[in-house]
């Protein structure tokens, strides 16, 4: 059936380019993997992306906890954006559920003993939404459990969630889009993550680098792409997910971008122009192709770490907590319905390939991916629009919470079916950032379709 509506789709695309240059086509196999662009844009645009759309439209996902005033721990601040658009609305605190808001997220739910309700949110102040006449063996695995949260790794630097600068922000009030923060402060902020924290030796220069004066024919990535096909898998991945992640982030920049603002009314479109600067091989020297591929790459990474936590989810009494039962109890269906989706994939990325080496080089080099990554989240508390560093942590976070899930699958696998888990846990600010994470770079995926249409009909 995939594949009957691969050929359906794919059809309508035929040998479409940017440029029409047939040699830099985006499609085939991707590296690392054995799985091609087409299926993924079948999978994705029929059967993924509707339905992240309106899971991330309820109200456990749409209200994201986040401080956005934490300072730069690498360089003097710059300073905030002052472009109106650069700022991320406030949340009023009326509008934020109340289970959400009491701190009553609740992965624990009452479903735990079907004959008591706890109705409003004082009753499960305490324990968090845990039912109250859970038994006591149940409320010393959830103790057990939040001392456990607090000294587990991460690959992401958490934002402290009782901090008075932490709020709330609906997502759905402050979209992603281009806000016409750019230029030195932006470039600083991709440069950093690029040359200083995806292991590159700084006598390897990255094509098309804006800080680096042009270096003449050595400036074709050729020498660059050299030493990233050297490297182990592990590193080579990382370098990909970040390029893919950069990718999704500046196709979103593109598909919102600022068409027009008069008489008080903005206009927001799509900019072929600014896409083409972006990724059309002719004005990239071919990088635009590598970049989408590995936006591709980066999906199937995500989407597998979906994949796997399902069963995370699958218990009975993990709810999605909001304090009204109904809009919970048709999340949690929603979600549920699309693990579905996520597990029926039939080409999923194979993490077992991953630090498959020496037991002690592989720990190290584990460790050593963790950290870079981690530091790559704390780059964004860097970032000098509000709106841009709010939608950078949420989707770094998203990215970090999949790396924790591909890396604890025995943890995942040993998870009790009726009581809390010491080995593996996800806080609400991962769950929502996980899926609100990918659900942008199924977006970016299902606007790569909609900009293909924009320049066949401009050729």
């Amino acid at each position: 059936m995939l594949r009957g509506l691969c050929y359906l789709w794919t059809a309508s695309l035929l040998p479409i380019t940017f440029s029409g240059q047939l040699h830099s086509e985006l499609t085939g196999v991707l590296d690392d993997c054995f799985c091609d662009i087409e299926s993924i844009d079948v999978f994705n645009n029929f059967k993924i992306y509707p339905r992240i759309q309106k899971l991330t439209e309820r109200d456990y996902f749409r209200y994201y906890r986040v401080n956005l005033n934490r300072p730069c721990p690498f360089w003097a601040d710059d300073g905030q954006c002052s472009i109106k658009d650069c700022q991320v609305e406030p949340c009023p605190e009326s509008k934020i559920p109340v289970g959400i808001k009491s701190g009553n997220y609740n992965r624990y739910s009452q479903v735990a003993n079907a004959n008591t309700d706890i109705v409003d949110c004082e009753q499960a102040q305490d324990l968090g939404a845990i039912n109250s006449t859970l038994s006591n063996y149940s409320k010393e695995a959830f103790e057990d459990w939040a001392r456990h949260d607090d000294a587990q790794d991460h690959f992401c630097e958490l934002d402290d969630e009782t901090s008075p600068d932490a709020t709330y922000v609906d997502l759905l009030l402050n979209p992603e889009r281009y806000t016409g923060y750019k230029g030195p402060s932006a470039w600083r902020v991709w440069n950093s993550i690029y040359e200083e924290n995806c292991f590159k030796p700084r006598s390897v220069y990255r094509p098309l680098n804006p800080l680096v004066p042009p270096r003449g024919g050595e400036d074709d990535g050729e020498g660059f792409y050299n030493w990233l096909e050297g490297l182990c898998l592990e590193k080579r991945v990382f370098y990909r997910l970040i390029s893919g992640l950069h990718s999704s982030i500046n196709i979103h920049l593109c598909a919102e971008y600022l068409l027009d603002e008069g008489w008080g009314m903005s206009l927001w479109g799509p900019n072929v122009q600014e896409f083409r600067q972006r990724f059309d091989p002719a004005e990239t020297k071919g990088e635009g192709t590598r970049r989408l591929k590995n936006l591709y790459f980066l999906y199937l990474i995500e989407l597998r770490a979906l994949s796997k936590v399902a069963p995370y989810f699958d218990r009975a009494f993990v709810n999605l907590y909001t304090g009204d039962r109904q809009e919970d109890r048709a999340t949690k269906e929603l979600l549920l319905q699309f693990f579905n989706e996520t597990k029926a994939f039939p080409m999923h990325f194979d993490e077992k390939s991953m630090f498959a080496g020496q037991k002690i080089e592989a720990k190290t080099l584990k460790e050593e991916f963790r950290l870079h990554f981690k530091n790559i989240s704390r780059i964004m508390d860097c970032v000098g629009c509000s709106k841009c560093r709010l939608w950078g942590k949420l989707q770094t976070q998203g990215l970090g919470t999949a790396l924790k899930i591909l890396f604890s699958e025995k943890e995942i696998k040993n998870l009790p079916e009726h009581s809390p888990s010491k080995g593996f846990q996800l806080t609400r600010q991962e769950i929502v950032a996980l899926l609100n994470g990918f659900g942008r770079l199924s977006t970016s995926i299902h606007q790569l379709h909609s900009f293909r249409a924009l320049l066949k009909e401009k050729r």
